[in-house]
């Protein structure tokens, strides 16, 4: 693998001050933002300022604008809300304030602005940049600073990141806190589910998004909702009828609960708002049903960001300071977002005017332009939603004749269920006849194998673990079986959600196409394990679960550490011999450490941490956090590491190791692996369904081609399938893994703010790209 480049001698921050703040509604992980900036910033040798309070600090200055240290962001990466505080500002919006804002910037040389909030408080800092040259003219003129000094600091550099949890800012797929609001909510709905089922209730959820329904809409995709309420797309006229008939056929079909979600700015056709309370009162007054209001407020904007909103936010925050450094006056203000897995910087302007187009369609009732114009990832959401939520009668669906077998192979992974759901409930919908095998290739083999209907996988979403039963047995030693299962049912096509072992199954069964004709069909494979080791893809279901259960326990540990001082905790996380985990557990944690069996280490290096760990016992930071994959090394064990830690700090710290196992398996699916799991499978269905139509000949399925047999996974922005053989050479066998892996990348970002000297590559930082205006039918994630 090739040395990465060394980014800080090309850009060092000698001389310069970046002044970060928070402005606006406040949104979990802000803190990671801000002490990524803090951090990124101190270790390219610039000055870091807090503005405190947002920009009604900067125009008050004082003591709002102090310079920070490494330890001034020590303990906040797992703190909600914003530690530097932010607040609304009339002031900033006259020119008088925006004027005493810069004098007060130029006091201490900030030319380097970082601003996290919404789209308001992003287009005052464009306006700020755009004034400034006048504004210290007219500081000059007023004799507040001398001519010298407004030359020296002439132009003002701005860099936005997205801070809200409404997800409403075009031109990114997620704005920091949007995944930890819907943690939120599903945590709510989850509970609300237990006790509606109870006493067969109907809830009305009213969750936040005054102007975009994206909590809305995917908290109803990940609970499986019976109806949603969202702004930029209204029901059509006449739903009440509709909505009062579906919720009656779901009681008759012994349904014990329904939940309907409300956005809070949702609307009808003529723009009139929908209430949670009207909902109720139509409920109730047409069918007589026990209904409930539960409006969730400032819930959702509070608690521990998730696992995603922290690597989110520090990643962006490292951006941020990049694309300060790399400023030009003639760069235009950028925002720092992503795209897929990619970060990216886009101009600032053309992100708000394509917000503020999205509410001008809605104004204008043009609802499929507002919905376009959200992006391909929110149009991919709703219309999966429609397609999961509203079986359409037996006479509306096409009839395919065609049968189609799903499984789970491998160990369960929490989002498997909800995957089943979708790929059953897509495949009745593309009219085939569902059949679901137990206990993977080796039910098969045995003939557990039985129709499943669209009402079997009601309630599906929430749950952990693999209902249909997994395991990690390959089907070579039944092929024979398994050919006499598919003849027996007439199975047309295969869908595989699982692991390594589905992966290797599908290979083995490609292979076995010569001898077994039976083989000869459309298989497709969904990765889904809490490794995400699979080749072919950046992500598994089951992953994104076990990485927010590593980093809800680290953040105990480190709770407990705090009353001791002077306390070192080795944990083992699991992940085979992908590091996967234990890096981005680090990272989401902020751990000291992370060792891998990606990138080898020694004893030099155990002791070099030691020593790192040594020196960290004498600032106010009193603790340690060391992660270690499983299988990083055969030798360097998690009882050596914890002996030696001990050994090497006696009488400066303590250790203590914790191995935390199956619990990274279970619990409930996170949102966004409910999410994920739900349109990952609805797309290999569609897959399926256009294969079956290619394949069919003289009355039969024959599909011996490659590209037959595919994998299904997320490459950088967009789902791909492919060929599974194709991804041999992709993949490291004997230590089953991916040969390339994309997150190594992230591995010195996690050195870098554990306040390690390392070098890092930034031959992939995100380029300064445009707005793309999505075109209709554009496909997306």
């Amino acid at each position: 693998m090739a040395q990465p480049q060394k980014f800080f001698e090309n850009l060092s921050g000698a001389g310069k001050a970046i002044g970060v703040l928070t402005s606006g509604g406040d949104a979990q992980g802000m803190n990671a933002a801000v002490r990524a900036v803090v951090r990124m910033g101190i270790y390219v040798e610039a000055k870091v300022y807090f503005v405190h309070e947002g920009y009604q600090g900067m125009v008050d200055g004082g003591d709002n604008i102090i310079e920070v240290s490494w330890e001034s962001v020590s303990s906040i990466l797992q703190v909600g809300g914003t530690v530097i505080g932010s607040a609304r500002c009339k002031a900033f919006r006259t020119r008088e304030g925006r004027l005493q804002a810069a004098y007060n910037l130029i006091q201490r040389g900030i030319t380097n602005l970082c601003v996290i909030g919404g789209d308001g408080s992003l287009t005052g800092a464009n306006l700020f940049r755009e004034e400034w040259s006048g504004l210290l003219e007219e500081l000059v003129k007023n004799g507040k600073i001398e001519a010298a000094a407004a030359k020296k600091y002439s132009h003002l550099n701005i860099v936005g990141m997205v801070g809200s949890i409404d997800n409403d800012f075009c031109g990114t797929d997620m704005t920091i806190g949007t995944d930890s609001a819907l943690h939120r909510i599903i945590e709510v709905v989850d509970a609300i589910m237990t006790t509606a089922q109870s006493h067969q209730r109907t809830f009305v959820l009213e969750v936040m998004g005054r102007h975009c329904g994206y909590l809305a809409l995917v908290s109803a995709l990940a609970c499986g909702a019976d109806w949603v309420f969202i702004p930029e797309s209204p029901p059509e006229e006449g739903w009440e009828d509709i909505m009062c008939g579906k919720l009656s056929e779901n009681r008759a079909r012994r349904k014990r609960l329904n939940i309907i979600i409300v956005s809070e700015g949702a609307i009808d056709r003529q723009n009139n708002p929908i209430t949670s309370e009207k909902i109720k009162s139509l409920v109730v007054s047409r069918l007589g049903f026990d209904t409930r209001v539960t409006i969730l407020g400032h819930v959702q904007r509070g608690g521990t960001p998730s696992a995603f909103d922290r690597i989110l936010a520090s990643r962006m925050g490292v951006e941020c300071v990049l694309a300060l450094l790399e400023a030009t006056p003639e760069t235009p203000a950028c925002v720092v977002s992503l795209c897929g897995n990619q970060a990216v910087r886009l101009p600032l302007m053309e992100c708000v005017q394509m917000t503020q187009e999205v509410q001008k369609a809605m104004d204008e009732r043009r609802f499929e332009d507002a919905v376009r114009l959200r992006g391909r990832s929110f149009e991919n959401n709703l219309n999966t939603y429609k397609l999961l939520s509203h079986k359409k009668n037996i006479s509306e669906l096409p009839k395919s004749n065609f049968n189609v077998a799903v499984l789970n192979v491998g160990a369960p992974a929490a989002g498997m269920n909800g995957a089943v759901r979708s790929a059953v409930r897509v495949g009745i919908t593309e009219g085939h006849k569902m059949f679901a095998v137990n206990d993977g290739f080796e039910g098969f083999a045995k003939g557990q194998i039985q129709e499943i209907k669209w009402g079997d996988v009601g309630g599906w979403t929430g749950q952990g673990g693999s209902l249909l039963g997994t395991k990690r047995t390959l089907p070579a030693k039944y092929f024979d079986q398994i050919a006499d299962q598919i003849r027996a049912n007439n199975i047309n096509a295969l869908l595989v959600i699982g692991g390594f072992e589905a992966y290797l199954g599908l290979m083995e069964l490609t292979v076995a196409r010569g001898k077994y004709e039976e083989f000869c069909i459309p298989m497709v494979m969904v990765p889904a394990t809490v490794s995400n080791n699979v080749p072919g893809s950046d992500f598994s279901i089951g992953a994104d679960t076990a990485l927010n259960t590593i980093t809800d326990t680290c953040d105990r540990i480190k709770q407990s550490a705090s009353g001791t001082k002077r306390r070192v905790f080795i944990i083992e996380t699991m992940g085979g011999y992908c590091g996967y985990l234990a890096n981005m557990g680090g990272l989401a944690a902020g751990a000291d450490a992370a060792y891998i069996f990606e990138e080898q280490f020694d004893i030099r290096e155990l002791q070099a941490n030691v020593e790192h760990l040594t020196e960290k016992m004498k600032t106010s930071i009193q603790r340690g956090l060391v992660l270690r994959n499983e299988n990083s090394n055969e030798n360097y064990t998690t009882d050596f590491i914890y002996q030696l830690y001990s050994e090497e700090g006696k009488g400066v710290f303590d250790c203590r190791k914790n191995v935390l196992g199956h619990m990274q398996q279970g619990g409930a699916p996170s949102p966004f692996d409910r999410n994920f799991g739900t349109k990952i499978s609805a797309k290999a269905i569609q897959w399926i369904s256009r294969k079956l139509k290619e394949t069919y000949r003289k009355g039969r399925i024959f599909a011996n081609t490659d590209d037959s047999v595919c994998l299904l996974g997320m490459r950088r922005r967009a789902l791909v399938f492919q060929p599974v053989m194709q991804l041999r050479d992709e993949t490291d066998f004997k230590h089953r893994i991916p040969k390339e892996q994309w997150w190594l990348k992230l591995r010195p970002l996690m050195k870098i703010l554990a306040k390690y000297k390392t070098s890092y590559d930034i031959s992939d930082a995100g380029q300064l790209e445009h707005v793309r205006v999505p075109r209709p039918k554009e496909e997306g994630i």
